[in-house]
């Protein structure tokens, strides 16, 4: 799951770390003309960006793309490269920046702190939180489903072939940061964790069961333009507090399930907002618009944002 969360490496953020970094230029070198792609008449040169696997990366990622080229002449290209392999690609000089990641905190540890190779570029304005998910019409006939205790006694419900004599809980994308099946365990709930694959196969399995108003619990999180589309109910995790202050978001650590036994961390971002993310990533993966066009129609649409980052 992802969770609560810092979400890093920002768009407002990195577009001043590039402005200065890739692009070499200076906030008192000013031709007056309010172009900051002429200013000092110098161009930014290349700038790889790294596109994640999720709707809202993609909208992060053509914002940029067209703030970098349109507003400091860059040359921007887009690489694919998974969320922790990423980490070693921008060590590599392969790809320049990930603007959002969900909290690699042993990445973090290894190439920011240690290596030195990659820096934060800074929170990237939007509010990120992983968690457990069901439709509203499933919380609305069983308002007990608000915390994970309401689920005890209660996992029937959420059979499937996949899960035999228990409930079915369906998580995500295995590349993602998530701890859902250490998570059961502890809470010793009676749920057989199901994974469909790669987030579209996740979508299609909960969607469809959702269109013919079955239960179903799964992984998910927010911001997501899906979430405009359907209407689903968190159940509330254990909270963090001072006494789990340690507790862990991420079963790659591996160890104890009881040291995972906590809701997701929450992930704050602070230029961007949810509904900037949501807005262009539906125009893209909703609507079909090219990438390109729906980052260009929202920087258009958002030009005083836009000249705010630049400052």
């Amino acid at each position: 799951m992802k969770t609560h969360r810092h979400l890093w490496a920002v768009v407002a953020a990195l577009m001043l770390a590039l402005l200065l970094a890739a692009c070499g230029e200076s906030k008192e070198d000013n031709s007056g003309s309010g172009d900051s792609a002429s200013a000092g008449g110098k161009d930014c040169g290349k700038v790889v960006l790294n596109e994640q696997a999720w709707a809202g990366s993609t909208a992060n990622t053509y914002i940029a793309k067209n703030v970098l080229e349109e507003k400091l002449g860059c040359q921007v290209e887009i690489t694919k490269i998974t969320e922790i392999p990423a980490f070693q690609a921008m060590a590599d000089g392969k790809t320049d920046a990930v603007l959002e990641d969900w909290q690699h905190v042993d990445q973090y540890a290894q190439y920011i702190d240690k290596a030195g190779t990659v820096v934060q570029g800074g929170p990237l304005g939007v509010e990120g939180h992983i968690g457990w998910f069901i439709p509203k019409y499933l919380m609305d006939e069983h308002p007990e489903f608000k915390t994970w205790e309401g689920l005890k006694g209660n996992e029937d419900l959420f059979k499937s072939p996949e899960s035999g004599d228990q409930g079915m809980f369906l998580g995500g994308d295995p590349s993602y940061v998530q701890k859902d099946k250490e998570l059961i365990k502890a809470l010793g709930l009676n749920f057989k964790f199901v994974t469909a694959g790669a987030e579209p196969a996740q979508v299609a399995r909960w969607s469809q069961a959702y269109k013919q108003q079955e239960p179903i619990i799964f992984y998910w999180y927010t911001p997501q333009y899906l979430n405009q589309q359907y209407d689903l109910a968190e159940v509330k995790l254990p909270p963090r507090t001072e006494a789990n202050k340690d507790c862990k978001d991420d079963a790659k650590e591996a160890g104890d399930p009881e040291k995972y036994k906590c809701a997701y961390d929450m992930l704050k971002k602070r230029t961007l907002t949810n509904e900037d993310q949501e807005q262009v990533a539906k125009a893209i993966a909703g609507d079909k618009q090219d990438p390109d066009e729906a980052g260009a129609d929202w920087v258009k649409d958002n030009e005083a944002k836009v000249q705010e980052w630049l400052q």
